[in-house]
Formats: C-alpha cells, structure tokens, sequence
C-alpha cells in the first residue's frame, strides 16, 4: 500500500492507522541526525553539568568567590540531585499528558534560566546560598525533564533497526560533556582570575543550549504521541513532513504492509496511578527488569565517578590540581563504550548485549579490586582500568535507559522513565557516600577493595537480571514490544506481544 493513500482513518470513535509502521520503514536520513543532534544534548549539558559543578566545588570555599564551608559546598550537589528527581517525575507526567515536543522545549529553558543565574549569585551569607541552592535546583529539574521527554521523542520517531543503536549512543554522550566539562573548566580555573572564572565556568552549559535552541524548535511532535492522543490531523501532518524530508535526502519510500494498521481509542490522559497498575499488574517481571538494571548502574557509577580523584590522591598520592586530568581517559572509554558497541544492540540483541556489558564490567571490575589490593596498579593502570571496565559499563547503563523507555506502552513511557530515574538517583546517592568511608584518609586499602567487590556484585546482578528477565526488543516496533493502553483488542497486529509473558 502506498503511503500516500494511506491515511489515518476514524471508526465509530477509534482511530485505525498506519503511522507506527511508516515511522520504522524509513531509512536514515539527514532529519533523524538533525533530530539526534537537538535533543541528544540533554546529556551532554549534564555531563557538562556535573563535571564543572565538581571542578569548580573547592574553588567556592575561597573568601574571592563565596567563602562557603565545605558541608555547604558539598550540599550543592545534593540540590541538583534532588532537582533531577522532582523535574524528571514532574515533568515526565507533563510530557506524558502535553505532547513530548512542548515539554523538551521548555525544561531546556528551566535549565538554561537555572544555570545562567547560578553563574550571577553574588556576596555572602544566607540569602547568597539561597538563591545559589534554588538556582542549583532549577537547572537540576530542568535536567531531570529532559531525560523523561527526550528518551520518549527519540524512541518514538527513530525507526525500529536503528533504535537502540541511537538510544545508546545518545545516553552515552554524557560522556562528551563531561570532556568538554573538564576541558572547560581546566582552563578557565587556570587562565581566568577565579573569581570570574567558576561563573564562566557555568555559563558554558547556557551557550551550549542555546545553540541547539533553534535545532528543536523546528522538530515536529511525536506522530504517536499524536495518534494515541486523538489528533489524527496533526499526526498525518507530521509524519508527511518527516517522509518529505527522507524523500528529500534521495530515498525511496517502501510500500507499507497494511497488516501493520494499529486500532486505538484516543487516550485519556494517564497519571502516576496508571502507571503503578502497569507495572505491578500488567508488567511486574518489567518492572523489577527495570529497577534492577537503573539502581546497580547508578549505584556503580555515582560510587566511581564521585570518589575518583579522592582514590588518586590518598591511595597513589596524585595532586589534587591533577587529579581532574585522569578523568579524560575515565571519560574517553566510557564515550567510547556506547559508541562503538551500540549497533551490536541493534545485531546481537539485547539480551545479550546488555547481560553482558554489565557481567563484563562487573567482572573486570572484581579483577582489578584484586589488583588494587595486592598493590599491583598505579594512578596510570587504575585510571586504565577503569576506563576499560567503564567501556563495557557505560554501554550497559545507555540500555538501561533504553530499556526503561521501550518495554512499556506509549502512554506511561515518560513517566516511566521519570520514576526509574528517579530510583536510580536515589540508590546511586547512596554509592558516594558508603565509598567515601571506605577511603577515608586512605589508610586502609582493605575497606576499599571490599567495596570494590560489592559495586561488581552488582553489576553482575544486573547482568544476571537481564539475561533472565530480558525484553527482546530489538528491530521490533514499539507497539509490538508493549502494546498501547488505548488499543482496541484484537486490532493490533498480529505479532504484537500484549502480555509480558510472551517476552
């Protein structure tokens, strides 16, 4: 059937269409990399986020930028953490009842007005704290927005083969900021009089949004999204305009199988009760899936990344002015990761992929817990370590992510994003602080590498999770691989899994 004699069709109340399958029959083409380069920044801005806050957090104590104690110091980070939780619940609920499009144009804004006026807290005392704390939670919350919205938009309109490759990559990219973080923030502590220098430091976020401001302006809502919310118009416009923007790029549309029209009732709008019956009702083996592969990932990762430089400096003596190089090579393989392993997620699978990105790490990482405790590493072979552990971890985290996003249905997905993020951060807050103990002053390695033995027993937990409750997922569409709330039974196609048992 020809697309263009294919359009969306209304029944006695319900929509019959044939988007879905229009969307995963197209090829690549310029629109979906311009779409990857506007909303794909999300992680890169908090990579970018987190890497310059962290820089910049002992050069705030200083009586020539806000003489803050170090406990106040330290409770910025908490802020922003917080900020993340509230934006991602709050503003997945919106993207799930507001359209995707709405929503990551305006957390980026949350985030933009956040940052930009962290970089102008002025003077000392209570209210100087203040607004620096409220302007840490703004731009946290407009972060944790993006993260619901932008996962859910992506995989909407990426077509099915390319999804997790794309997914992957894009997630990993948090990485690419935390590069440029580092740069950044390198040269402006060193370069610039420190009293301006952290405020430029924080302005770097702001520029970099508003580059990719106008990108986003002129990506069209999800076609899906549309469909299940009743605006038929709107979603036939939009994916026109996607298929004229292929077409454009020299591509020749394939016909679409009419077997491949979905039957819905428009959606009403579902809540954060929806979702709790979805998950512990209709996906309870998902939903621990889901839990499982965000905390042990979050879990690993805030316990490294967080206590890096404090391993460096008290175990193998390396400056503290030094210690942020290594975290390029740190950075560099887990950017590496999710870009050179992601189409395999696409090949392979990802049960298999995924299972064993986390058993890789989680093993590599038991090995060199050994070699630390045996006194075998220096500052340059644990920093190689890591690098190779986190170039398999870095990949798994990614698809924890695209996991959480495409193994439950359209109506909740944001949201679904949003309440296992929201778990990840809280259980991964607890990593920085259980392996600060363990390091102290670095008088007693053995504490350390036990520590190291339980971040890679989780991440083989994970693993071992995935590789039994592991959703199929790849090159399906996203209705086969959980069937839309508002679907009306029996009109779906015919391979369309509606129960999680048949995954």
């Amino acid at each position: 059937m020809s697309v263009r004699s294919s359009p969306t069709l209304s029944r006695q109340g319900s929509i019959r269409s044939l988007i879905p399958a229009r969307i995963d029959r197209l090829g690549w083409a310029p629109f979906h990399t311009r779409m990857v380069l506007a909303l794909g920044t999300a992680w890169v801005l908090d990579g970018l986020e987190i890497t310059i806050a962290g820089a910049i957090a002992g050069i705030l104590t200083e009586p020539a930028t806000l003489g803050l104690t170090v406990t106040q110091v330290a409770s910025i980070a908490t802020v922003y953490l917080i900020g993340e939780v509230f934006g991602a619940l709050f503003f997945g609920r919106l993207s799930d009842a507001l359209g995707r499009r709405n929503l990551f144009l305006f957390t980026l804004g949350v985030y933009l007005v956040g940052n930009a006026l962290t970089a102008f807290t002025w003077g000392s005392g209570p209210g100087a704290l203040a607004f620096l704390y409220l302007t840490r939670f703004v731009a946290g919350a407009g972060i944790g927005g993006e993260y619901a919205a932008i996962n859910s938009a992506i995989d909407e309109m990426i077509p099915a083969k390319y999804r997790g490759r794309v997914d992957v990559a894009v997630n990993g990219t948090y990485w690419l900021g935390a590069l440029l973080g580092t740069l950044g923030t390198f040269v402006l502590l060193n370069q610039v009089e420190v009293s301006l220098g952290w405020r430029l430091g924080f302005l770097l976020g702001p520029v970099l949004g508003l580059l990719i401001w106008r990108l986003r302006r002129h990506l069209p809502e999800s076609p899906r999204w549309l469909i299940i919310h009743g605006r038929e118009r709107e979603a036939e416009a939009n994916i026109a305009f996607i298929e004229r923007e292929v077409e454009e790029a020299g591509q020749t549309l394939a016909p679409v199988d009419p077997g491949r029209t979905i039957e819905i009732h428009p959606a009403e709008r579902h809540g954060y009760l929806s979702l709790l019956r979805v998950l512990f009702t209709d996906y309870p083996a998902r939903a621990v899936l889901g839990a499982t592969l965000m905390i042990t990932q979050s879990f690993l990762y805030n316990a490294i990344f967080f206590t890096y430089a404090l391993v460096l400096t008290r175990f193998y003596g390396v400056d503290s002015a030094a210690a942020p190089l290594y975290l390029i090579a740190f950075a560099v393989g887990n950017l590496a990761g999710p870009l050179l392993l992601g189409t395999l997620f696409d090949t392979l699978g990802r049960k298999p992929m995924i299972a064993g990105t986390y058993l890789v790490s989680g093993g590599l990482l038991a090995v060199t817990a050994f070699l630390f405790d045996a006194g075998a590493l220096t500052a340059t072979t644990q920093t190689i370590a890591w690098s190779m552990i986190f170039f398999f971890a870095s990949a798994g985290a990614s698809a924890a992510y695209l996991t959480v996003s495409e193994i439950f249905p359209l109506e909740v997905r944001a949201q679904a994003i949003a309440v296992f993020f929201a778990i990840a951060q809280c259980f991964g807050a607890i990593g920085p602080v259980f392996y600060g103990r363990l390091i102290g002053e670095g008088e007693d390695p053995d504490k350390l590498f036990m520590g190291y033995l339980v971040g890679a027993g989780a991440m083989i937990v994970g693993g071992l999770v995935e590789a039994w409750l592991g959703v199929p997922a790849e090159q399906r569409a996203l209705e086969d691989v959980a069937a839309p709330l508002s679907a009306v039974d029996g009109a779906l196609p015919a391979v369309t899994a509606t129960k999680p048992e048949l995954d």
